[in-house]
């Protein structure tokens, strides 16, 4: 059974920084594309970024680029986001999600999500 754990959310400033990270277990790791997405109150979940299994390809949504950084530590089973220049409207739950199929930027496409771990940017 596959399981992913977030954690490293909080509340910080505007401009500061966080780095999330998504523990898995249950799974071949390396195999996945893993991917973060976020829900902000009364919003849908939106895609963030996502990083291949193997290769470590990695793909951003527009408004993260060059703020966001998706990593991954195949030999820890885990990713990461790192999070600089924090933005109020960055605030939201932010979930990874694993998919044995490849990297998406569709959440229909993921079937395996942690629980989330929240983001909250005071201005």
């Amino acid at each position: 059974q596959v399981q992913l754990v977030e954690s490293g959310g909080g509340l910080v400033q505007a401009g500061g920084s966080l780095r999330l990270s998504c523990a898995a277990s249950g799974l071949t790791f390396s195999d996945y594309a893993m991917a973060w997405f976020r829900q902000a109150p009364k919003k849908e979940r939106e895609f963030v970024a996502w990083i291949t299994g193997p290769a470590g390809t990695t793909y951003y949504a527009g408004p993260v680029k060059g703020r966001f950084t998706i990593s991954r530590d195949n030999a820890k089973n885990t990713v990461y986001l790192q999070i600089n220049s924090l933005k109020p409207e960055d605030t939201a739950v932010y979930y990874c999600a694993a998919n044995f199929r490849g990297a998406t930027t569709s959440v229909a496409t993921y079937n395996n999500w942690g629980q989330g771990t929240q983001v909250t940017v005071s201005s």
